[in-house]
């Protein structure tokens, strides 16, 4: 048994084959999943599981060093994501760099992503996207 607290075999899958700048997304329930990316559907309900729910527990796993969310999502939602990166920089003692794009062109980016994670998140663009790092 696992001693870290992301205990899905599959979420623990995912980041141990993650390479340096592999981008995942963790998406709310309505994100579109372009054909061919894979997904790992969290979903349960409306809110279960939260988007801040699996940010918690894939830090404790997974090293970043970007995050990029949509330039459309509101302050409380942005400001979220923010506070998230940086409780994540703080405990990694990793410089995280932020970026913003249009919805559209994060969507656009997402073909290329290694895995999307789906939550049971219904608050509008509660998605993000993040760059994995090294360890060293």
């Amino acid at each position: 048994m696992k001693r870290t607290p992301l205990l899905n075999r599959h979420l623990s899958e995912l980041v141990a084959s993650l390479g340096h700048l592999d981008e995942i997304i963790i998406a709310d329930a309505g994100l579109p999943v372009p054909a061919g990316v894979r997904v790992l559907d969290l979903a349960v309900s409306p809110g279960i599981p939260g988007f801040r729910d699996l940010l918690r527990a894939l830090r404790s796993e997974l090293v970043i060093e970007g995050a990029i969310w949509a330039e459309e999502a509101s302050t409380e939602v942005s400001a979220m994501m923010q506070c998230e990166v940086d409780l994540w920089s703080s405990e990694t003692d990793k410089t995280i760099d932020v970026a913003k794009l249009s919805h559209t062109d994060f969507k656009r980016r997402s073909t290329t992503a290694r895995a999307v994670i789906r939550t049971g998140e219904v608050t509008p663009y509660a998605n993000i996207i993040l760059i994995s790092g090294v360890p060293f």
